[in-house]
């Protein structure tokens, strides 16, 4: 069975956005990597974030209720898998389960799928694509990525595509946020 690498990050909600900030720069010594009103990612290593923050009075929910904006806390964590077939294989090997994700995305730094536990605790398990996307314009104007189809890049892994070219960020627009309890 593949398993995962590492442990990658935590996401946060919150609506104390800029004092969680200097808390955890302050605590870990961590530096922002990249911050607009709405996200923000910080590390305190050389893996491109440890930890982000969604500002809860920032970020809408799918529109239903302006005031339903989620829950304070704990957002999801993530595990980085090895390499692209590591991480196709395991959404297989879940999927024959019966277990798929709610969230497939390429977010330009990772390619993601999002699953829930039986408590809907939410996880991302993901592989690294691009180490410096971060600091990009690209990735400012979309912090969030694009959707992936994850059918059709098995399909494309299984016949054989060059795994650099299978793990490029596709052209699409912003995803939505699938409704903000299941977010990034």
């Amino acid at each position: 069975m593949v398993k995962p690498a590492k442990f990658a990050h935590v996401v946060y909600q919150t609506r104390r956005y800029e004092e969680m900030l200097a808390w955890y720069c302050k605590v870990f010594e961590a530096e922002i990597v990249h911050q607009d009103p709405a996200l923000a990612f910080l590390t305190y290593d050389d893996e491109h974030h440890r930890f982000a923050f969604a500002n809860l009075d920032l970020l809408k929910s799918d529109g239903k209720d302006p005031d339903d904006r989620g829950t304070i806390g704990v957002n999801h964590v993530a595990y980085t898998y090895a390499d692209l077939g590591a991480l196709l294989e395991t959404y297989l090997r879940l999927k024959d389960e019966g277990i798929k994700p709610y969230w497939s995305i390429h977010h330009g730094i990772t390619l993601s799928n999002y699953y829930r536990d039986p408590d809907g605790n939410r996880m991302e398990f993901q592989i690294d694509v691009e180490e410096n996307y971060m600091a990009s314009e690209v990735f400012a104007a979309n912090p969030i990525g694009v959707d992936v189809d994850m059918d059709a890049l098995v399909i494309r892994w299984r016949a054989g595509g060059d795994p650099l070219d299978l793990i490029k960020m596709p052209d699409g627009p912003m995803a939505p946020i699938p409704a903000l309890h299941g977010m990034t």
